[in-house]
């Protein structure tokens, strides 16, 4: 129908340069999908619904705030040490968002410091200078500096704007079908709405080589979607694995992405498949097991295990993958860049929600990544667990729309300085 298959394997494996997109072809069927080719080859199916476009309405009248409104000072200084310390400074006053539902809002601390993760061997390497490395590693000398000084404009995000585009990335083992009670949600509110299948996904090309689904393939996948849909202001709305895309594109695109919301995504670290990996297991073990996956996943993914929990399952095709793309997905995830420094640089609002059941991602680790982020507000859902959006869809579905409404108040304008009035008097 579209490129060969064969041409699609040897792109996965040779890959390309990070930002070259080629041109892309599509196909539209008659159930309202849309069959995108990313690459030769590599085709993913995609929802794209909302209100057909329309002008935009012309900007309000400025008044004595007009041009202040909606903006926020980001200021921060990043400093990464020597001996594996990173110190983030928040310089400015953080806004916060009071969104009614959930608990747990979060405000950065003033100073946060942590320890990297360093690579292997690092530590044989420090103990391996005696005890004048000691002495230069207590003197904290640091490797480099990120300063971070802009203003960026936040506003409301509303159904009825033409400029607006919601971006849904499923994680691994589910399908854009986890997402439709959110789907149908914001389109009835006149929002535009764009999800994507990951590789190997729902209905989306499923190629049979390992390296068409470690974490740059599929981003750059990712890339390729959000370039052909975005407008003016996007929001990025990811849950588990689908959260580091949203942050590979945010960081990727500043001015582009309005807002990001994660679910369920865990802390900021570096993604590695020995750590990440709860299915880094043989092959052959895997494939015997791949009968009983939708059951373990019914266990640790849902707070409870009911019929309706079950229906839910079955209806959001998690887990109705193979199992080697199970096992390649899990053993690509492989991201050493999207570590807490580049997490911290980030200056996007960010919503955090968290289903307190969750067996998979602790709440810890959404808590370590509030703190990292500079704009970031966590809610709790105390029902819910991993599968939030599928059990609690009404809750999801308020803080997520009072989250894309949200807008910080106005910055106050500042005062003239009265030094060059005070030397023309003398």
């Amino acid at each position: 129908m579209l490129t060969g298959v064969t041409e699609g394997f040897l792109c996965c494996l040779l890959g390309s340069t990070p930002n070259a997109v080629g041109p892309l072809e599509s196909v539209e069927s008659g159930d309202g999908y849309t069959f995108v080719e990313v690459k030769p080859g590599r085709v993913l199916r995609v929802k794209h619904a909302g209100p057909a476009p329309a002008p935009s309405p012309p900007p309000p009248p400025e008044t004595v705030q007009g041009n202040r409104a909606g903006l926020v000072r980001c200021q921060r200084r990043i400093t990464v040490y020597r001996n594996g310390r990173l110190l983030v400074e928040n310089l400015g006053r953080a806004p916060r968002a009071d969104l009614g539902h959930g608990q747990g809002d979060c405000e950065p601390p003033a100073a946060l410091e942590v320890e990297l993760a360093e690579p292997a061997g690092a530590e044989g390497r420090a103990h391996a200078g005696g005890s004048g490395s000691g002495r230069r590693r207590r003197a904290r000398r640091p490797k480099r500096t990120i300063h971070i000084d802009c203003e960026k404009r936040i506003t409301s995000c509303k159904g009825a704007q033409a400029d607006v585009v919601l971006f849904f990335i499923h994680g691994v083992g589910g399908s854009l079908a986890i997402w439709k009670e959110q789907l149908d949600f914001f389109v009835r509110l006149g929002y535009e709405v764009v999800a994507p299948d990951l590789a190997g996904h729902g209905a989306s090309s499923a190629p049979q080589v390992a390296a068409a689904y470690t974490f740059y393939a599929l981003a750059e996948d990712m890339r390729a979607i959000f370039k052909r849909y975005a407008k003016k202001r996007n929001v990025l709305i990811g849950h588990s694995y689908g959260v580091s895309f949203c942050t590979f594109l945010a960081h990727e695109y500043p001015d582009l992405v309005h807002k990001v919301i994660m679910i369920n995504g865990g802390g900021p670290t570096a993604l590695e498949p020995s750590i990440c990996s709860i299915f880094n297991m043989p092959a052959c073990v895997l494939h015997c097991l791949s009968p009983c996956l939708a059951w373990s996943f019914l266990k640790a993914g849902f707070a409870h295990q009911g019929a309706k929990e079950k229906q839910l399952l079955k209806e959001g095709n998690a887990f109705n993958v193979s199992s080697f793309v199970l096992r390649a997905m899990m053993s690509g995830q492989y991201w050493p860049e999207g570590d807490e420094v580049y997490h911290a640089e980030l200056t996007v609002p960010v919503l955090l929600v968290h289903g307190m059941h969750d067996k998979f991602v602790p709440v810890e680790e959404d808590q370590r990544m509030a703190e990292i982020l500079l704009l970031a507000f966590l809610k709790l859902i105390d029902e819910g667990s991993h599968m939030v959006m599928l059990e609690c869809p009404e809750t999801v579905n308020t803080l997520l729309h009072e989250f894309l409404l949200w807008e910080p108040e106005p910055l106050p304008r500042a005062l003239p300085d009265p030094q060059p009035a005070l030397a023309e008097e003398k």
